[in-house]
């Protein structure tokens, strides 16, 4: 199978390995950033999926452009099919998540907390007597800590993170009034092709003005849950999960097989790995509406992000 598992390239400084992307900083006060094949869930790495680098950095890349009006992003060139340059920015310690249903599977879901009785989250008041997956009065947003160092991310209320000096009030209405109309547009756009934005995730940072900047990604797989618009009625109605496209597919596997936080990860059999590296390929088409090419030009993978770098080895 055709992956990229790694991408430590000895020429480029700087080197960080995030848990699905390789990252350099570059002495221009850019960062070039990997999307290696690498899937993450419950805060560790489960398998590699053929073309999920390159179908991540494609559908982000489709995202940035149509939110760009919104709020300024990251993204300064595109040199590869898995790469994307981006300005290097100070990331800030809240990561932002947006859900407009009760759904989710990890500890930090709003779904996973009510089930274990809890009604009051992320600053949020939950009626009793909701169902798995029903949708929000309005998307609400639910952030959490952002650990640096590979620990648990921790809910955060808002007045949390004034209070520990996370944010300023200033920076925290910014990214709320971000967060909800990029979640909003990510919702209309994605309707228009059949698709329930369920929830996502979103980075900000700041440049060396403290300028915030929409950093990372924004509504892929990874970073989304998304649902056929098609399959939601029946599946609420029976207590079933609507069809999905998101790195879900998987995690679910995995959590019914172990306590994916404690125990061992059992190994993903190969038919489910082809099967989601479909389901990847699947969604970069519906979400974007252009057809999937994969740039299999070199031997390898890595060999065509190496070759494609080159240019910046002299930079660094």
């Amino acid at each position: 199978m055709r992956v990229l598992a790694e991408a430590a390239i000895p020429e480029l400084p700087h080197y960080y390995r995030g848990k699905v992307r390789e990252n350099y900083d570059m002495p221009d006060g850019n960062r070039i950033i990997i999307s290696t094949d690498r899937l993450s869930a419950f805060d560790r790495v489960l398998t590699c999926i053929p073309y999920k680098g390159q179908v991540l950095t494609q559908t982000a890349r489709y995202w940035f452009e149509q939110t760009k009006d919104i709020c300024p992003n990251h993204v300064v060139s595109y040199p590869d099919p898995n790469v994307v340059i981006g300005r290097r920015l100070d990331i800030l310690p809240v990561e932002i998540v947006v859900r407009g249903y009760l759904a989710g599977t990890t500890g930090t879901s709003i779904l996973t907390l009510y089930k274990n009785g809890e009604r009051q989250m992320y600053g949020v008041s939950f009626p009793e007597g909701m169902k798995d997956n029903q949708v929000l009065p309005e998307p609400i947003i639910t952030p959490t800590s952002k650990e640096f160092d590979g620990g648990h991310d921790e809910p955060l209320t808002p007045a949390e993170i004034i209070e520990k000096g996370l944010l300023t009030q200033q920076q925290w209405e910014t990214l709320s009034t971000y967060a909800l109309a990029l979640f909003k547009r990510g919702q209309d756009l994605a309707a228009k092709r059949g698709l329930i934005l369920v929830d996502t995730k979103y980075e900000f940072g700041t440049d060396e003005d403290g300028k915030i900047i929409l950093a990372d990604e924004i509504h892929t797989p990874d970073s989304s849950r998304y649902w056929m618009a098609d399959s939601y009625e029946q599946a609420f109605t029976s207590g079933t999960r609507p069809y999905s496209f998101d790195k879900d597919f998987v995690r679910s596997w995995v959590a019914e097989r172990c306590d994916p936080y404690k125990d061992e990860i059992p190994e993903i059999p190969e038919d489910l790995v082809i099967q989601t590296s479909k389901v990847y390929i699947e969604a970069f088409e519906r979400i974007t509406g252009d057809v999937f090419r994969a740039d299999d030009r070199e031997a390898t993978v890595f060999d065509r992000v190496r070759k494609n770098l080159e240019p910046f080895f002299q930079g660094a």
